[in-house]
């Protein structure tokens, strides 16, 4: 019998994402044997090409970057959601034929603070301004009643985010990264940036922290996160994030819900602890 399901997470660098490990072990789960899930090096250049060659056996596919953006004209409708950040990191096949684009990072955000008991903040703090960080204020558009400060190091990047808070409906203010570790007393501080970016704000960790999203997963756990632990303050990670936007991806593109968070996580915690 061929695989008559198939999936997929393309982006580049490609090489280190968990998205097969995850998927495979919510289909194992769900007992999904002919759904396959793979990974391809795929740049902006080559998108169009490989899009226009899948058959009908695809069901779907997961994006990383630098794909958010480029897939949107090649996609026959988009949902709300990832129209509001202007990116797509889930497409979903219909038997007709369609292209569907969506956007699991919003939810799978809302859904991982959640879990830890943060269903509202009266404000927050954004460590960041790439691409991450407008989902993080799409997020909080919907958690936070009151003002977002976002700490950026250009003035270009302060007026993106200004615009995303715009755009969303966030009270979005704007702080030099000089400012940043006055974002560590705000009740929610959620952590865009690259490896390493926060390690220096660590020392200023305050005794008694709010909540901690820090959007990585390797290295793990961060600096910042290890100090935030220590002070007792609560910590949700980039784990977390991938788990929950990767259930949503999995119920939209099988049909199957509720996909099997639990073994997820711990296929995602395994593979990261062997490497």
């Amino acid at each position: 019998m061929t695989h008559a399901h198939r999936a997929a997470v393309l982006g580049s660098p490609i090489a280190h994402s968990l998205s097969p490990i995850l998927h495979r072990a919510a289909y194992a789960e769900l007992g999904l044997t002919d759904w396959t899930y793979d990974r391809f090096e795929i740049d902006e250049q080559a998108l169009p090409g490989f899009i226009a060659g899948l058959d009908s056996s695809w069901a779907g596919l997961s994006l990383t970057m630098p794909l958010k953006r480029v897939i949107i004209p090649l996609l026959d409708s988009v949902s709300e959601t990832a129209s509001s950040v202007e990116a797509v990191n889930t497409v979903v096949f219909t038997r007709d034929g369609r292209r569907v684009g969506d956007n699991t990072d919003i939810p799978g955000m809302i859904a991982a603070l959640r879990e830890r008991g943060v269903d509202t903040v009266e404000s927050a703090a954004v460590l960041g301004a790439g691409a991450t960080a407008s989902s993080a204020l799409a997020a909080l558009a919907v958690i936070c009643t009151g003002p977002v400060t976002a700490y950026v190091r250009s003035r270009e990047r302060g007026d993106e985010m200004r615009g995303w808070g715009e755009r969303l409906g966030v009270d979005v203010r704007i702080s030099d990264w000089a400012q940043a570790k006055q974002a560590l007393h705000a009740p929610l501080v959620i952590a865009t940036t690259p490896a390493g970016a926060t390690d220096a704000l660590a020392g200023a960790v305050p005794d008694a922290p709010g909540t901690l999203f820090d959007v990585l997963y390797e290295p793990w756990p961060t600096v910042l996160a290890a100090a935030w632990a220590a002070h007792n303050g609560a910590v949700v990670g980039g784990l977390d994030l991938l788990v929950h936007q990767a259930v949503l991806q999995v119920e939209q593109m099988t049909g199957r819900s509720p996909a099997p968070l639990a073994a997820m996580r711990n296929a995602g915690e395994e593979a990261l602890a062997a490497r």
